[in-house]
């Protein structure tokens, strides 16, 4: 199956977040990150020591903006730093790391019996706009797992300053029927092209079958059971939250999204996000087919889920995988290491897969093997 490249990739470039966050230091938990005191040599099997040489470089400015980087192994924090001064941690943009949130959602209705499954057909959530929408066959095919793996066929794109996704930005209401009467240029499935607008009218989609929009549902099911309390959203007037990238959370409590999904979506004895969902939204269905010794170390694409390769070092068999938004906004989920990094930034288009680059060498080379 032919797949869209990796080249030129387009973010969510949506309202630029408040940074200045500041480090705290209260007790470690299994469940809640915190600070750990930087006069530990090694912690987790993790050296500090290595992995302060890449602090040192994220002060100076060596690696763009860079905000915040939480490194935690086994629920521990081992490194929790912050950049640019600042004091306590406030909310902050996580772009299109959005959708990896909106994928747990889409999974917790399929869960609850909300959803059927994936192969639901999308138009089936509009009835209201049926007889227009249906006059291109191709998309009256398009099924939630086409939203999922960014392969809708629509035209819907993010790049340059006149992209439907800046015009969708730009609308006070009615961002679902927008991205819905996109023209349809490829059979769904057979195409990766990276499509914002599809997930965006998942929050409608998950409306029509709950009553209630995916802001609601995320502080319901997610982040009132991980003790998330300080989520923003950007909505339009409708109250349409924009769920291809405008929550804003601290590190921390990216860092408990991570730890939810390496914990098989368990958290403190309760089942949030089915174990089954988890490892449907970590699988290869989308393979972008570029070389094995590519920098960027991307290699395939889940349910709004980016899938990297295994880490060198260690087995080579279990995959790494990561949110992702502009702007260098990252969750990193490395189960063969029990390890989650979180990391906000605010560099450069150039600049924004930086943190992979230091991931491989920098994180993952700190282990004590």
């Amino acid at each position: 199956m032919r797949q869209g490249s990796l080249v030129g990739l387009a973010f969510l470039g949506i309202c630029a977040a408040a940074c200045g966050e500041g480090p705290t230091t209260p007790r470690p938990s299994p469940n809640v990150p915190t600070a750990a005191p930087r006069d530990t040599t090694v912690l987790e099997g993790l050296s500090r020591v290595r992995l302060y040489r890449l602090v040192d470089r994220l002060a100076a400015g060596r690696h763009g903006e860079v905000h915040s980087l939480i490194v935690q192994r086994n629920g521990v924090p081992v490194i929790e730093e912050y950049f640019s001064g600042g004091g306590a941690p406030l909310p902050h943009s996580l772009q299109s790391v959005t959708k990896s949130f909106g994928s747990a959602l889409l999974g917790i209705a399929i869960d609850k019996g909300l959803v059927s499954d994936v192969d639901e057909r999308v138009l089936d959530f509009f009835p209201q706009w049926d007889e227009e929408l249906r006059r291109d066959a191709r998309r009256d095919r398009m099924r939630l797992k086409d939203i999922l793996t960014m392969r809708t066929g629509t035209d819907y794109h993010e790049e340059g300053p006149d992209a439907p996704h800046w015009e969708l930005n730009s609308l006070p209401t009615g961002w679902d029927l927008y991205w819905l009467r996109r023209r349809m240029i490829r059979e769904p499935g057979s195409f990766w092209q990276y499509d914002s607008g599809g997930v965006i009218a998942l929050s409608s989609i998950l409306k029509h079958r709950t009553g209630v929009h995916a802001d609601v549902l995320a502080d319901r099911w997610l982040f009132q059971p991980l003790g998330i309390n300080e989520a923003r959203w950007f909505t339009n007037q409708e109250g349409h939250p924009h769920l291809g990238g405008g929550l804003s959370l601290t590190t921390r409590s990216m860092a408990k999204f991570g730890q939810l999904y390496l914990q098989g979506g368990t958290w403190n004895g309760q089942q949030i996000v089915s174990q089954e969902w988890i490892q449907a939204s970590w699988e290869r269905h989308v393979d972008f087919q570029v070389p094995a010794t590519s920098s960027q170390h991307i290699r395939w694409y889940g349910y709004l889920w980016w899938i990297l390769e295994p880490d060198p070092d260690g087995a080579g068999v279990q995959d790494i995988y990561a949110a992702v938004g502009a702007g260098g906004q990252f969750i990193f989920v490395i189960p063969e290491h029990q390890m989650v990094v979180a990391v906000t930034s605010d560099v450069q288009r150039g600049e924004q897969w930086t943190p992979v680059t230091w991931l491989y060498s920098d994180i993952l080379p700190a282990l004590l093997r």
